[in-house]
């Protein structure tokens, strides 16, 4: 093909061949599968608002980060590293975010012992952390260190996907855009209720299928129940 028609060279270096050799030595060296789920959005929606009338401002993510780290206190297995062919599971949860910045470069920075902190302690130490992130200001392990990643397209269209595990993790789950649809209720009544779908890839080194499903499972009744 004629290189007259090329609009633009994007040389594999810096961050972006990083970000390249690790997508490519994620999908080469793990087992990766990702199971799908439907999540009933409405409670956690009314409890953003809720929380915002008694002067409590988070976003979406922030109560969904909340509701993970609640799920992977019960589901340890999904909350580690691959390392030296040792399956390493952690007590706390170092949770990354991932992100793209400028130059279509994504990281997935680190909010660590997330499940040492409130929901609105952990939000403020994501803000904090994302804006460094866009700053450049951010450290090795910051970048690096996480047991357990969000990748969060819940902005666009895309109700579910398949995202590659940040390597060494265990897991990374993936947040697609809300959605209305009518739902037959108990009284035979249609409703429209609010959706979101969930995209859980982990890797079958270490995660068997069957605990991968119950952790998406529980983890949806922890968004259907938020508030209550």
């Amino acid at each position: 093909m004629s290189d007259n028609n090329i609009s633009n060279v994007i040389p594999l270096k810096g961050l972006r061949g990083m970000i390249a050799s690790n997508m490519r030595r994620s999908l080469d060296e793990a087992a990766q599968l990702t199971h799908h789920a439907e999540c009933e959005l409405d409670a956690l929606l009314t409890y953003k608002e809720t929380l915002a009338g008694s002067g409590t401002k988070v976003s979406i993510e922030d109560l969904l980060a909340d509701c993970v780290v609640r799920t992977l206190a019960t589901h340890p297995g999904l909350n580690g590293r691959i390392e030296d062919k040792e399956i390493r599971q952690y007590r706390n949860v170092h949770l990354g975010f991932a992100i793209a910045l400028r130059g279509d470069k994504l990281i997935a920075p680190v909010v660590f012992d997330a499940n040492e902190m409130s929901l609105t302690e952990r939000a403020d130490a994501r803000k904090n952390m994302l804006e460094r992130a866009r700053k450049g200001d951010l450290s090795v392990p910051e970048m690096t260190g996480g047991t357990f990643t969000l990748s969060n397209l819940g902005r666009s269209r895309v109700r579910f996907f398949t995202p590659i595990i940040n390597l060494p993790q265990l897991a990374i789950l993936g947040i697609g855009e809300t959605y209305a649809r009518p739902v037959e209720n108990s009284d035979g009544q249609w409703e429209t209720r609010r959706f979101m779908g969930l995209s859980l890839t982990f890797d079958h080194r270490g995660v068997d299928g069957g605990p991968a499903a119950e952790f998406l499972n529980d983890l949806c009744g922890e968004i259907e129940s938020a508030g209550r």
